[in-house]
């Protein structure tokens, strides 16, 4: 137990409070029991940090675990969450739980029996709170954390602060609010850095080495979370990275997935599934026609890469701008709000807005008959009627 509140101390030491996730005051901390879901690499351990040192400072009434510190192959999470509690302990930060085979009855029996503990715990995109034996859905509050917005970015790297915008907002009000940006900044000066190395959060950390980090986030996912987590044949991962290098060289990627299984030896249905799967793991967006009364073998009738930085690590001398322009728009909507596919335009936003993307000459042609209909413009700093920047998008969390 002094080993692990040893590495609390000195985690809180090396972390800095000056910029924090939006998330952090989405989460309602007086829940006592959270989950907060997430790919590897979207800062999710920092999260758990500066809530503590921002809080708690080194009080003795927080505590930070890893569990994929070697001290937990030979001791229970309960037992240590028994000696904390006993020990005055209140609030308990337990990080990776998808690493310790027996988190899902052990957090339950935690949150039964300590009734006066407070539990935040963190896991993959793919952790599963539903389980037959210890069903946590009913007691934890979830929330998911994927990797920086526009604005997010923009605020690491000036030091400056925006505000989130509502999608409402952008739509009727956009003039008005990318003045307000544009009186601080020239967006579209860190826009193109943005899309190419700026959705993760570590791209601070050395954007030399930075694709190779996200490659490793991408193998890790691939070749460990995914077969341990969702059963996926090992043999099937590099058919698997292979299918993504497609998508990444593709214009916006409507599947075939008949030729697909045929290219890759996997069975359609597999495919099918494999497909659900790295979309759950935070690699792909599946987009349908009519998402409602969805099947998980159902066919998508577009496929993206989560977000743009895996683009250009996949293939970096091979982007296809309206495929990273796309991508961009569906990964900053999707977080928060229902994205389906559709023709005419691009994509259809909560079943009422039709978004048709594009570069700043782009037209209303392929939408003239369209109500409710936008054109999100690459390289515009201003929009005008229903033309709205591109960029303005990575505003809404």
């Amino acid at each position: 137990m002094e080993i692990l509140i040893e590495k609390h101390l000195q985690r809180l030491l090396n972390v800095e409070l000056g910029f924090q996730r939006s998330l952090t005051k989405e989460i309602d901390w007086s829940s006592r029991l959270i989950a907060i879901k997430g790919a590897r690499g979207t800062g999710k351990t920092t999260l758990l940090l500066q809530r503590i040192k921002e809080i708690y400072g080194d009080s003795t009434i927080a505590l930070y675990a890893s569990l994929d510190n070697i001290w937990f192959a030979d001791n229970r999470i309960y037992n240590m969450a028994d000696r904390f509690y006993k020990s005055g302990g209140k609030y308990l930060f337990l990080d990776e739980v998808h690493k310790y085979p027996r988190w899902v009855q052990e957090i339950k029996n935690i949150y039964d029996d300590f009734p006066d503990l407070n539990l935040v715990f963190t896991g993959s995109s793919l952790l599963e709170i539903l389980n037959a034996r210890a069903d946590l859905s009913r007691r934890a509050v979830v929330y998911k954390m994927q990797g920086l917005s526009f604005r997010e970015f923009l605020e690491m790297e000036t030091g400056q602060q925006f505000p989130t915008f509502s999608l409402d907002d952008v739509f009727s009000n956009h003039i008005k609010l990318a003045a307000e940006v544009v009186s601080k900044l020239k967006p579209l000066q860190y826009f193109d850095q943005y899309l190419r190395q700026g959705y993760f959060p570590f791209y601070r950390e050395g954007k030399a080495l930075y694709h190779q980090r996200v490659e490793e986030v991408l193998s890790m996912i691939l070749e460990i979370e995914l077969p341990l987590m969702r059963g996926i044949d090992v043999h099937y991962v590099s058919k698997l990275k292979q299918l993504l290098q497609v998508l990444a060289g593709s214009v916006p990627f409507v599947p075939n997935i008949s030729k697909i299984s045929e290219r890759t030896g996997i069975a359609r249905l597999t495919l099918l599934k494999y497909l659900v799967n790295l979309e759950e793991a935070g690699i792909l967006k599946l987009l349908y026609r009519d998402s409602s009364g969805l099947t998980r073998l159902q066919k998508p009738d577009k496929l993206y890469l989560e977000n743009p930085n895996y683009i250009y690590t996949l293939v970096p001398d091979m982007v296809n701008k309206g495929s990273l322009r796309e991508t961009f728009l569906v990964n900053q909507l999707r977080y928060k709000h229902k994205v389906e596919y559709t023709e005419p335009g691009d994509i259809i936003v909560n079943r009422n807005q039709t978004i048709e993307v594009g570069g700043k000459q782009k037209t209303r042609r392929q939408i003239a008959n369209v109500q409710a209909a936008w054109i999100a413009a690459d390289e515009i700093e201003f929009g005008s009627g229903n033309k709205i920047p591109l960029w303005l998008f990575g505003f809404l969390y």
